[in-house]
């Protein structure tokens, strides 16, 4: 398991990282969300290495991270650290030999990751001359050649189309799959709901909230009731019922969304809105991802849960 405890780091007046903490477990994808300046990059710098953290530790089964440690992780930085006049093939061999690979495997891993990630053709091409997605291609194939333990992923999706998406996303999930932790940080949040077991929610250097997408829903569960032509405010002043919106009328009839006081029998409710009218859904409403995300970001907790 990778674990980040207390992990804090100021740059003079700027307190970026304050004492943050989360796991990444085997097998898992682990999605690190947060606006610009959260401290995303700043975390990933840390557990890499590149930036040496004011308090708290970064181990790895238990042992913290050292050099030697590090060899073994898979990194892909937000800017691109690749040499642009150098060739795609010439440039993957060199840095899986830099972390320790034989030739001879370096150049068998660098054929099977450029094969998957669909860039086998481009091997002898300088690394300028490829598109923005192809270079982000060749990137991920230069964290993956020389089979980490770990994957550290800083926006590995951008500037992708979404067959690359797709791609990208089947590689990430068949290493979880193999028993590597895997984390990677995206502002696409659909994506991150989509293809992450577990979820870490980063604001003004603090972690805010982390958990499953339904763990996080969970805290904030109201049950959304469709009814098509009830009279307005229908559920006003239904005992035990919040109106969080309000009815709402549009091609497919009324709809509103209401809290439940804790106890309150939804079947009961339910009648009250069969009552009112025809009733076409009637169910637990869970928010998504990019709802959830803005109001923890908002608020530094979820449903009024701090994380």
């Amino acid at each position: 398991m990778l674990e980040i405890r207390g992990v804090s780091k100021r740059f003079g007046t700027v307190q970026a990282l304050d004492d943050v903490s989360f796991t990444v477990r085997p097998g898992e994808v682990f999605g690190f969300v947060g606006s610009n300046g959260a401290g995303k990059t700043t975390t990933m710098r840390i557990v890499l290495g590149v930036l040496s953290a004011d308090a708290g530790e970064v181990s790895w089964k238990g042992v913290p991270v050292d050099a030697d440690l590090r060899r073994r992780v898979g990194y892909m930085p937000e800017e691109r650290g690749l040499y642009p006049k150098m060739k795609v093939g010439e440039q993957l061999v060199y840095l899986a030999r830099l972390h320790g690979l034989p030739a001879a495997d370096a150049d068998a891993a660098v054929q099977r990751w450029t094969t998957t990630l669909e860039i086998g053709h481009r091997l002898g091409d300088e690394v300028q001359k490829l598109s923005l997605g192809n270079q982000q291609r060749v990137q991920l194939a230069a964290a993956l050649a020389h089979d980490p333990e770990v994957l550290v992923l800083d926006e590995p999706f951008s500037g992708l189309d979404p067959t690359a998406v797709e791609v990208m996303s089947g590689v990430l999930r068949s290493k979880a799959d193999a028993g590597v932790p895997v984390i990677f940080s995206s502002h696409q949040l659909e994506l991150v709901e989509r293809l992450c077991d577990r979820i870490g929610i980063i604001s003004g250097g603090r972690m805010v909230a982390v958990g499953s997408v339904s763990e996080l829903r969970a805290r904030d569960a109201s049950a959304v009731i469709d009814v098509h032509g009830p009279p307005a405010g229908w559920a006003s002043g239904v005992p035990g019922v919040e109106v969080v919106d309000g009815t709402v009328t549009d091609g497919a009839g009324a709809h509103t969304r209401i809290r439940l006081t804790p106890g309150v029998d939804d079947q009961d409710v339910l009648r009250v809105a069969l009552a009112a009218g025809p009733v076409h859904e009637f169910r637990r409403w869970r928010p998504p991802l990019t709802e959830l995300y803005r109001d923890v970001v908002e608020s530094g907790s979820v449903n009024g849960v701090p994380a």
